[in-house]
């Protein structure tokens, strides 16, 4: 039975320094069962993308058949200009051979999204679909996935997107996205986006965005998923 097993001829599990002289952090097998001493990490970091007064943060490289499963960790996100969204867009490349990379972040979107709010005094929340931000084959804008960032000093918004099978060639190309951020109005403000980007070819760039100004600071970290 799992987890029953308290002693080894009657030493504590958690007192068991050594088996047959060998130390638990050197021990490379038991019973033929490698045991390596260290679990890898899933994530493996890409690269790092760090925000100072930029119009958009596009990542052109890095995103390909090598993972399933890429996620980017936007961290404190400071726009310049108060209330504004943050947003995301992407760029395919066709199957051709050699393969040609399209103009323009402009892929066609279906998507949902809800939000969660609450007011620092606790006056007012709420929790609602948001027929704002979702989008019904539409290729022409970024998706919103945080909504109305504060300006202030102390103020900034932060998330992971996460994209699945970017490089499939077979299938649309599925996002979620859970964010939350500073409201301008001292609210914390969540939104969750999910959707599909419409297309069969490759997704290999990726755009981030705010709805107007720049993005004044902020960090992007993009990671590959271990394949299973």
């Amino acid at each position: 039975m799992a987890n029953a097993v308290q002693k080894v001829n009657g030493i504590d599990i958690g007192d068991i320094q050594a088996i047959n002289t060998i130390t638990d952090d050197n021990l490379q097998a038991l019973n033929t069962l490698e045991f390596t001493g260290t679990i890898p990490d899933a994530h493996t970091l890409i690269s790092t993308h760090t925000a100072s007064a930029s119009a958009t943060i596009d990542i052109t490289s890095g995103i390909d058949s090598t993972y399933d499963v890429y996620e980017f960790h936007c961290i404190n996100i400071h726009p310049a200009n108060d209330g504004v969204a943050f947003s995301f867009q992407v760029n395919a490349i066709t199957s051709a051979d050699p393969p040609v990379q399209l103009t323009g972040f402009d892929e066609t979107i279906t998507s949902t999204a809800f939000d969660f709010w609450n007011s620092e005094s606790a006056s007012a929340g709420n929790v609602s679909y948001n027929t704002g931000n979702d989008k019904a084959q539409i290729s022409d804008s970024y998706q919103v996935v945080a909504e109305s960032l504060a300006n202030d000093n102390d103020d900034s918004g932060g998330g992971i997107l996460t994209l699945y099978a970017p490089s499939s060639a077979t299938y649309v190309k599925h996002f979620t996205a859970s964010f939350t951020s500073k409201y301008w109005s001292n609210y914390t403000y969540s939104i969750n986006t999910a959707g599909y980007i419409n297309t069969t070819n490759a997704i290999n760039q990726i755009s981030f965005k705010v709805a107007s100004g720049n993005i004044d600071t902020g960090v992007i970290k993009m990671y590959g998923i271990s394949k299973s």
